[in-house]
């Protein structure tokens, strides 16, 4: 049985693009009599607010979506999240790093720059062979710290994975593209790629829909599935919904929101048309 989701953040109104893979997940479900999952990815406690949780509640109705279960918001389920991580800690997996973000541009430029990957730079793996002792010292002494995946070691474990795309066939992981990742900080035991990955495990979630821009994130999802021994599920990557100039849709265009254009006297049946077309 397919068990799909869509999974917003609450950081503020859902727009035509959350509508478009809302609306691609729901129907998949749906077709297939499988489930559709809602889940409220709010771990980020200054950015998320209640009340874009209720509007996404709403909003979702008003379009005539329904889903199954309970709706998991993360932010009530950090005890997991930190679970998981104890995991890779004792696996050796995971190291403090107490680089700002000044810090890692100026190292970068020291070094006369980094390779990119499609997020930016990535990490030159400033903090990954500090000794345990200054490790222990520096976190006592209250540094700011945030917690990263230590890719190398992790794949030395793991050995080649892959992942089926729908559409696409086979595709092989290639974690190395975005570098030692951020797992976790100080003040929030996890992070999108945590959160998100465990979440699809825990939930059986079988074939995960979204956008295109999240195809890259998923080789470290794969990864973190092979040491968390998760099961993975098939992916669809969606094209993303862009305006007349090619613009992606966001949450900044309080014009294309769900709530500005249900105000404006649009029906949920000429939303569905105007993301289909």
């Amino acid at each position: 049985m397919i068990v799909t989701r869509f999974a917003p953040s609450p950081t503020g109104y859902l727009h035509l693009g959350h509508a478009y893979s809302a609306l691609d997940a729901w129907r998949t479900a749906r077709g297939a009599g499988g489930k559709f999952l809602l889940r409220i990815e709010d771990i980020d406690r200054t950015r998320c607010k209640p009340e874009f949780t209720d509007a996404i509640l709403e909003d979702l109705a008003w379009l005539g979506l329904d889903w199954d279960g309970e709706v998991r918001k993360q932010s009530e389920h950090f005890t997991d999240y930190e679970a998981a991580l104890d995991t890779l800690d004792v696996a050796g997996l995971i190291y403090p790093c107490f680089c700002t973000r000044a810090a890692i541009a100026a190292e970068i430029a020291r070094a006369g720059g980094a390779p990119q990957g499609e997020e930016g730079p990535i990490y030159p793996g400033t903090c990954r062979d500090l000794t345990t002792e200054e490790r222990l010292r520096r976190i006592a002494s209250g540094e700011g710290f945030a917690l990263r995946l230590d890719v190398a070691r992790a794949l030395a474990r793991t050995g080649p994975l892959e992942w089926e795309e729908e559409g696409e066939g086979i595709i092989r992981a290639d974690p190395e593209l975005l570098g030692d990742v951020v797992l976790a900080r100080k003040d929030t035991p996890t992070s999108y790629h945590l959160a998100v990955t465990l979440d699809d495990a825990l939930q059986g979630v079988t074939l995960v829909t979204r956008g295109a821009d999240l195809f890259t994130a998923t080789h470290i999802h794969r990864l973190l599935q092979a040491l968390l021994d998760w099961t993975t599920p098939r992916y669809r990557h969606h094209r993303l919904l862009t305006d007349a100039s090619g613009k992606r849709f966001a949450k900044r265009d309080k014009a294309l929101t769900l709530r500005a254009l249900r105000e404006s006297g649009k029906t949920p049946a000429e939303i569905r048309t105007i993301v289909e077309s």
